[in-house]
């Protein structure tokens, strides 16, 4: 494969309306399984509930435990009139909250939720409104969390699934830390069950959090290309994950990475990771854009799922690929899945790139 740069364009396929997962596969760990063996030129196909038989022996797994908030919501304007508004909570350290709103809101002008949640418009930076709550902003994830509305990606649509319902399912099992607003959706495919299974086996695993956002589903911009950074998204590396990875790195054992946002947050920060073991845990934000070429310094294998084209989802995998050596592009595997039936997006199946 070339190792050349290449834009957005190229990492577009075909894919059959049919095959975009509109539900997750029930019960999680049952959705299926794309298996790419980078050294063999293999490829495999399995159930996830399979994964621990297809990881390397003594693999370190590290999983995102950030959790979904339901941050989207139906407010008001002074008039009455409805307006739909995502609050990015993700991207929200106190003060006014970015929103994004399905139509214009006026600066100085206040939108509120029932009697008592009112906010004051106070900015607005191209398609994002600030929104200062007039009341005590501690109180802001609590009232999403009773009144707002799971942030599912518009093109899945419900399902057919009720709000109760769709809080369970677009949620790790092991989700801790509320700030995101989109679900990192290699962790969807695990299960309790699956998870004791990869125990029994000796597979580890250990926890950062980053904090997704929308531009996880965003097509990449020329903007993106020429400063080679993406949007921020918050972080957080506990001093113990810290150690495990740095004491898989130095033992030999394979650090499996589950979904592009650990992989963001495990490369840009692994200069700092074997420092912070020793001296507690780092947190921050980052930017990074990982695309052709790029040499990968603590991920050896990776989870993931099917994602939209153009993305810098996509341009991650593609990246991985050429790191490991592959024969076959991020393109070549997708129409491989989309001949083989695979279930693509958020609720669709998994791949392995070991």
């Amino acid at each position: 494969m070339q190792g050349m740069r290449q834009p957005p364009s190229a990492y577009s396929y075909d894919l059959p309306e049919t095959l975009i997962a509109r539900r997750p596969a029930s019960p999680r760990d049952s959705s299926r399984l794309f298996v790419y063996d980078t050294a063999r030129d293999a490829i495999a196909f399995d159930r996830f509930s399979n994964l621990g038989a297809r990881l390397p022996p003594r693999s370190l797994l590290v999983f995102n435990e950030t959790r979904v908030v339901p941050a989207r919501a139906i407010l008001r304007k002074e008039t009455g009139g409805k307006v739909e508004a995502l609050f990015l909570v993700n991207e929200w350290r106190g003060g006014p909250v970015p929103v994004i709103v399905d139509r214009r809101a006026e600066v100085g002008r206040s939108l509120h939720l029932g009697p008592d949640k009112k906010f004051l418009v106070t900015a607005q930076k191209e398609n994002i409104f600030y929104l200062k709550p007039l009341f005590p902003a501690g109180e802001l994830i609590d009232m999403l969390q009773r009144s707002g509305i799971t942030p599912i990606p518009k093109y899945i649509g419900a399902g057919g699934m009720r709000e109760s319902e769709l809080r369970k399912k677009y949620q790790s099992v092991f989700a801790a830390r509320s700030a995101s607003v989109a679900a990192p959706t290699a962790s969807l495919h695990f299960t309790e069950r699956l998870l004791a299974a990869l125990r029994a086996r000796g597979i580890r695993r250990t926890f950062v959090t980053l904090d997704v956002g929308l531009g996880t589903f965003a097509p990449v911009k020329d903007e993106n290309v020429i400063k080679g950074t993406l949007h921020k998204e918050f972080f957080d590396i506990p001093a113990a994950t810290a150690r495990a990875i740095r004491d898989a790195k130095t033992s030999g054992s394979p650090v499996v990475a589950v979904g592009t946002t650990v992989v963001r947050t495990l490369e840009s920060q692994a200069p700092r990771i074997a420092q912070a073991a020793r001296r507690g845990p780092i947190a921050g934000t980052t930017d990074i854009f990982i695309r052709p070429p790029y040499r990968f310094r603590i991920a050896d294998a990776l989870i993931t799922n099917f994602h939209l084209p153009g993305t810098s989802l996509m341009m991650l995998v593609q990246a991985f690929l050429l790191h490991k050596g592959a024969k076959r592009s991020v393109v070549d595997l997708y129409n491989i899945a989309i001949a083989e039936r695979f279930r693509f997006y958020s609720f669709g199946d998994a791949m392995l790139v070991v």
